[in-house]
């Protein structure tokens, strides 16, 4: 289990156009590494919709927001035009990232016990370090305390 302080596993990844994203390539700003299970889902188009609208406020604090889904960078390119998303997407089809941060386990709904992407979040510092995460995360007023936390975290 990764935890605050933690160096973030690093990894590379396609963007919804097929461009190749390194966490290393980011030294020196905050990222938003956001897990989710599934695009034009309702709680996963409610989540990408919110980061989305607060895209300019996480970029005056100097931050990158990156979601990540097993889900093929075709279908991220339809999920950002469909709903207008000013967000980075992250094809992770072979669960290697999700596996990493630990976004990728048992679930249980109905009764039924499954595999799956685990709704979490983590906020990684200038240097790499994870600063801050939230574990099963509830989609309302999330976006909301990311920023929130970032926020405390740049004044402290």
């Amino acid at each position: 289990m990764l935890k605050v302080g933690d160096s973030a596993p690093q990894f590379c990844l396609k963007n919804q156009d097929e461009n190749e994203i390194c966490l290393k390539d980011l030294k020196g700003k905050w990222v938003v590494l956001y897990f989710y299970p599934k695009d034009n889902t309702p709680g996963c188009t409610t989540e990408a919709c919110d980061f989305s609208e607060e895209f300019d406020r996480f970029v005056t604090l100097d931050a990158v927001i990156l979601g990540v889904s097993p889900d093929s960078c075709a279908s991220h390119r339809k999920f950002i035009d469909k709903k207008g998303l000013k967000i980075t997407l992250l094809c992770d089809e072979n669960k290697e990232v999700l596996k990493a941060y630990g976004a990728w386990g048992k679930k249980k709904m109905y009764g039924r016990e499954y595999e799956g992407v685990i709704r979490s979040t983590f906020l990684i510092d200038p240097e790499g370090k994870i600063a801050h995460i939230w574990p099963k995360v509830r989609v309302k007023g999330h976006v909301e305390e990311v920023k929130k936390r970032l926020e405390e975290l740049k004044e402290a």
